[in-house]
């Protein structure tokens, strides 16, 4: 683990802190009068998923958090365990699903995901930004009213329910927008 100094915890960076992983997710650098930098930041835990405020000051020392990327394939759900497969050595792991977090909405049986790894360890996964996804229920477009760009709410094979173009019907694929949970494009 890297030492790191007050200009480099920045917004992204992820700090071993009590040791577990956590991720910046604010930062305020501020300048006191004759005292030293301090940096006042928000980090999340990537393992339990709290939020906390701590302050940084000169001279307390903050670790980069050693962190290792791999894939691995969804398999499937077990009460509310998730039961992914590593892709490079088929070792199967399951996390819960306030680990997985809100990728639940997005995931399919067989689907690759990005895991992050913390000393050996899942703890947090990331999908591609954009996912392609079937439309289970669609109710029929109304015609009349059309002017501002009209919708339907579909609900898809993860029982995800998006605003999509009334041309989409029960059996269409879309593409999904991971990071805002919008409707894209028919496939």
């Amino acid at each position: 683990m890297a030492e790191l100094n007050l200009g480099q915890i920045k917004v992204g960076k992820c700090l071993s802190y009590r040791d577990e992983p956590h991720v910046v997710t604010q930062a305020q650098h501020v300048k006191i009068g004759r005292g030293g930098a301090v940096v006042k930041t928000k980090l999340k835990n990537l393992i339990t998923g709290s939020v906390f405020e701590e302050t940084f000051k000169t001279g307390n020392a903050a670790f980069e958090a050693d962190l290792s990327r791999s894939r691995a394939q969804f398999m499937y759900t077990e009460g509310d365990d998730y039961n992914f497969m590593n892709e490079e050595n088929f070792e199967q792991f399951s996390l819960p699903k306030e680990q997985v977090g809100e990728i639940t909405d997005y995931i399919i049986e067989g689907q690759s995901v990005d895991v992050l790894e913390y000393e050996g360890r899942p703890v947090t996964m990331s999908l591609p930004p954009k996912v392609e996804l079937k439309v289970v229920s669609a109710p029929p477009g109304i015609k009349g009213d059309t002017s501002g760009g009209a919708t339907n709410p579909i609900t898809l094979e993860t029982d995800l329910v998006v605003n999509a173009p009334l041309f989409i019907k029960e059996g269409d694929t879309v593409r999904v927008n991971t990071e805002t949970g919008e409707y894209v494009e028919r496939v």
